[in-house]
């Protein structure tokens, strides 16, 4: 691995001194302590609006999902601004201070009295006083400052921590692969502490300390990032895709009226700028209309180094199909969004569960917090994957031919099928649950109701398959957008998984109002009141089990319908130099 290399550049540009390893401290060490300060209070933010702010369940659901979602989809904004204006050192930087911001607020609401509703005593169940307008302004600030901080860190620590390392060099490659692996090393060591002990402090000890201690890390995770400020790669922006993803439609539309060519990969307008990092693209003939923008006309100028004149009205036929590259992807990302309703369910109700369920661990009198049990996800991820890598994949090698052992989109719709599995057994421990609940309960929940005798390893399974899910579905996401999409437009690529993960949250809460307000006067019952043995989540998992049915069939279609970028069938390869 590289410790200190320079670039090879030219008498123009100045030359760029990465320093590899002696910035990873730094960089390493700001990304673990955000995740310890963020991800334990994000996991557990449905137990404290539920007993700190005296939420009902519905609304403290319906609160989570929509900060979630919002956080995810502020990554695409945050690409944006990195890429275009600001850079990803500048951009990280005041994202980090942002969430250290929202972290200090959030741990004020805890510690002062005045800033969340009094304490609800067990004898005032069903009467307990909400949080007042300036308390919920106070508090939607903190979470806002946070939704600030995700949205720039999020799609932007990753490749800032591969900047530092040379990639013209063989060590370069080296430190950034392993960079990779030291970064997803520390999250899931951040996630599993975040979950475990954080939340055990917040729910066991104190929300105030529990609060303070993220906040404290949050803290330290930015002063460790401006202490290596001297020694990063900071790279300047170069401007966003997003203008020439615009400039294609507006050139599409204005063209429309054209007639297209016979034999569109010979005749379109293609130049090719000499500093393009994207690989030549061959011509596709799906969404035809977009070919159109690269027709030249008369009217149609070219400059000096044979651009476009008016790149609004003419664009080349690389753009054009860049484009297309991602207008492929979307309806395999929708397919992806409605996958992750099913991951969220075992983020939110799964917590409901776990507080009306025996949560004593064996004969001790130890009790898991209910937050806590999202850990058999991350461990189910965990092992499955050098599982998968270096038993399956050679496997299955050997039967497909394939060097992945199956297609990324084979490997997305196996995990879309482990996600229906899994609502499936989901649905049908809560039955169990319910049922004990009512008939042996060992305890009553004062907010809630009766606590199920049912222990709650019980939701292990359910828990551990969610993770098997995600490490076919959501990897295989992150490995098909990295591939399809074009060179210059993979940090808009990296933020289509969190606004996949949004779009979730956002039709998550969607089905929880729709279901709530339908089944409030109906004669089953409630599906999902307060008191969860009183409703029927098991009807609600059911749905979402349907809802996962339909969405396997969409993404099937879909799959049989995409062309892999740069593939050879249905695209027509050109020589770009003759053009």
């Amino acid at each position: 691995m590289e410790k200190n290399e320079k670039a090879v550049t030219t008498d123009d540009e100045p030359q760029i001194n990465y320093r590899g390893v002696k910035a990873m401290p730094f960089v390493i060490g700001n990304e673990t302590f955000e995740k310890l300060g963020t991800l334990g209070t994000s996991s557990n933010l449905l137990v404290y609006l539920t007993t700190v702010f005296n939420m009902k369940s519905i609304t403290a659901t319906t609160l989570v999902n929509i900060f979630n979602g919002t956080t995810n989809v502020a990554t695409l904004l945050g690409a944006f601004l990195c890429d275009t204006y600001f850079g990803r050192y500048k951009t990280l930087g005041f994202a980090s201070v942002a969430s250290f911001m929202g972290m200090l607020l959030l741990s004020l609401t805890a510690a002062i009295a005045k800033l969340h509703p009094p304490h609800c005593e067990a004898n005032e169940r069903g009467t307990c006083p909400g949080p007042t307008p300036w308390q919920m302004a106070f508090l939607l600030s903190s979470l806002g400052l946070l939704v600030v901080g995700a949205g720039g860190i999020r799609p932007c620590n990753l490749a800032f921590g591969a900047d530092q390392f040379n990639p013209n060099t063989e060590s370069g490659k080296r430190g950034i692969s392993s960079f990779f692996n030291w970064y997803y090393f520390t999250f899931t060591f951040a996630m599993m502490v975040s979950i475990t002990f954080i939340v055990y402090v917040q729910s066991n000890v104190s929300w105030a300390w529990g609060l303070a201690i993220p906040t404290f890390l949050m803290l330290l995770s930015c002063v460790l990032f401006f202490i290596g400020s001297r020694i990063y790669v900071k790279l300047k922006p170069e401007g966003s895709p997003l203008k020439s993803i615009v400039q294609v439609i507006v050139a599409a539309v204005k063209k429309r009226q054209l007639k297209l060519p016979e034999q569109p990969w010979l005749s379109l307008f293609n130049n090719i700028p000499t500093s393009s990092i994207n690989s030549k693209l061959p011509y596709t003939d799906q969404f035809r209309f977009l070919d159109k923008a690269a027709i030249r006309t008369p009217e149609d100028q070219l400059n000096s180094d044979g651009s476009a004149a008016n790149p609004w009205r003419l664009c080349s036929m690389q753009q054009v199909e860049q484009v297309k590259c991602l207008m492929r992807v979307i309806p395999i990302w929708v397919a992806a969004s409605i996958y992750c309703v099913a991951t969220v369910q075992q983020q939110t109700y799964v917590v409901f569960q776990a507080l009306q369920s025996d949560r004593r661990l064996g004969n001790t009198n130890f009790t898991i917090p209910a937050a806590s049990y999202i850990v058999f996800t991350m461990l189910g991820l965990t092992i499955w994957i050098p599982i998968y890598d270096r038993i399956i994949v050679p496997t299955l090698r050997r039967f497909t031919g394939k060097e992945d052992g199956i297609t990324v989109l084979q490997k997305m719709g196996s995990g879309i099928v482990v996600a229906i599995v899994t609502m499936l057994i989901s649905a049908l421990v809560e039955e169990r649950r319910r049922t004990l609940a009512l008939t042996n309960p060992i305890g009553i929940d004062p907010r809630r109701g009766a606590i199920s005798s049912l222990s709650g390893i019980w939701l292990v399974p359910q828990l551990t398959l969610v993770g098997l899910s995600e490490a076919f579905t959501v990897i295989g996401e992150v490995e098909f957008y990295y591939k399809q999409f074009p060179e210059n437009m993979r940090s808009i690529g990296g933020s289509f998984l969190f606004v996949g993960f949004a779009g979730a949250s956002y039709l998550s809460s969607f089905l929880v109002s729709v279901v709530h307000r339908t089944t409030s006067g109906a004669a089953t019952g409630e599906w999902l009141p307060e008191d969860l043995n009183k409703g029927r989540l098991d009807y609600f998992y059911y749905m979402v089990a349907g809802l996962e049915v339909v969405n396997l069939g969409y993404f099937i279609m879909c799959a049989k319908w995409y062309k892999y970028k740069g593939s050879d069938t249905g695209v027509h390869e050109v020589d770009m130099g003759k053009m």
